[in-house]
């Protein structure tokens, strides 16, 4: 290689559920970036080609395996971090061997949220490898922090700051994730009060993150529930959701300071618009709202047609996370939340795409409809975590955001779903 012509960051794949295999095709597409390894659990995985797992279409040469020693010994800079449940053994073994950590796990959002032993013994694994380790991904972190710390910059006092997610699966054919996963169709009583504890957990760390570095650190993070039912039969993709069962489910977490709310991120997810609440649904997607001296009302849409939302969804989560390669390569040695590297910036020069690829692109844009199916970002990589599991328990890949936890994925959202499910949710429900 010409001396002049800078190194590529050399970067190990680690699970390739449905936001990791998202995550391998967009480094095998990377300009900057080379594939190294490729960790699996999943027997069925072990031996494949890279580019056959990220359904590139290309023969890498790089075989996936389950051998943590060997993609531990690689020489590579940087390991993706992408399973469902987070084992800090793995994490402190990638960060000491010299390997940088960008991962859609949300218990790295923010560091004062982890255990104290926790954080010590990641510490201690970043000072012995001279590393760092960053948690993105869609939601939680590029709508709970990189968003309104962009809009907040032409603020000088802040009243509000509000983070809605909308999610309308009512054409999502996925009955596993509606009814078993989510609960929709369920009688209220029947859900349990886990699920806003568990998005509490999943996303307060990250409205932390916010509320600091606009130097207005946050005394509490509260959480409430809101079900909606369903006012009569309702036929769905999924299948029938009776009168009297759960038909949306809204979900509150609330940032406090000094006895108010400061910043608030609320989950807006039904199954139909027959229901007995009185919600302001909007498109799937996100709307930002921002009280002060400069108020903003910002929506982002998911501009996808329904039928094709699957097939794009794991990139709001995963592609947040290879785009931050090159930032947290440059940090300094430590557990590094938003605030602490530059804004995240991606390289697409020159990966071009072909001209089917053009003419998809070209499609999407003209029919420009906007995706009712919207998974909470996370949906996606919850179905795919629940069959795995039911299928492969040894198999702990994942994909969610819509889920995308403290053990949610710090990237669910209905954009990562599976965050929403309680215990057994463990990824990056972001998933994501």
């Amino acid at each position: 290689m010409d001396e002049s012509t800078p190194r590529p960051i050399r970067v190990v794949q680690w699970a390739t559920g449905n936001i990791g295999s998202r995550a391998l095709r967009a480094v095998l597409a990377h300009p900057d970036l080379e594939l190294a390894g490729v960790y699996v659990t999943n027997p069925d995985k072990v031996g494949r080609d890279a580019g056959d797992l990220a359904g590139s279409g290309t023969t890498t040469g790089v075989l996936a395996t389950d051998d943590a020693d060997a993609i531990v010994a690689l020489d590579a800079d940087v390991a993706l971090y992408m399973p469902l449940r987070c084992d800090f053994d793995e994490v402190c073994r990638l960060l000491a061997s010299g390997k940088d950590v960008v991962t859609t796990r949300g218990e790295f959002h923010h560091p004062a949220s982890l255990a104290p032993d926790v954080r010590a013994r990641v510490e201690q694994a970043c000072a012995e490898g001279g590393t760092s380790i960053h948690a993105t991904g869609s939601s939680p972190g590029f709508i709970t922090e990189a968003i309104p710390l962009v809009l907040t910059s032409i603020v000088r006092r802040l009243d509000h700051l509000s983070i809605d997610e909308y999610a309308n699966l009512e054409q999502r054919n996925s009955p596993a994730l509606l009814f078993d996963i989510m609960g929709f169709g369920k009688r209220p009583e029947e859900l349990g009060k886990k699920r806003a504890a568990h998005l509490a957990a999943a996303f307060g760390p990250s409205l932390r993150v916010t509320a600091e570095a606009l130097g207005l650190p946050l005394d509490s993070i509260e959480a409430t529930e809101e079900l909606a039912l369903a006012t009569r039969d309702v036929q769905i993709a999924a299948g029938t959701v009776a009168a009297g069962t759960v038909a949306g489910q809204r979900t509150v977490i609330s940032g406090m300071r000094d006895g108010v709310e400061l910043i608030r991120f609320r989950a807006n997810w039904i199954c139909t618009t027959e229901i007995d609440a009185d919600w302001d649904m909007q498109a799937t997607g996100w709307r930002v709202q921002m009280a002060g001296d400069t108020p903003l009302d910002v929506r982002l849409e998911f501009d996808v047609p329904p039928e094709r939302m699957a097939e794009y969804s794991p990139g709001y989560t995963a592609h947040r996370a290879v785009n931050a390669i090159a930032a947290v390569r440059a940090a300094a040695p430590g557990i590094r939340t938003s605030v602490d590297l530059p804004q995240v910036v991606a390289s697409l020069g020159s990966a071009p795409i072909s001209d089917a690829e053009a003419a998809e692109l070209a499609g999407l844009v003209t029919a420009g409809g906007q995706d009712p199916n919207f998974l909470p970002v996370e949906a996606d990589r919850l179905a795919e975590e629940h069959a795995a599991h039911t299928a492969h328990r040894g198999d702990d890949e994942a994909a969610t955001g819509l889920v995308g936890t403290p053990s949610h994925d710090p990237n669910f959202l209905p954009v990562e779903t599976g965050r929403v499910t309680g215990d057994d949710d463990a990824g990056d429900l972001q998933r994501s």
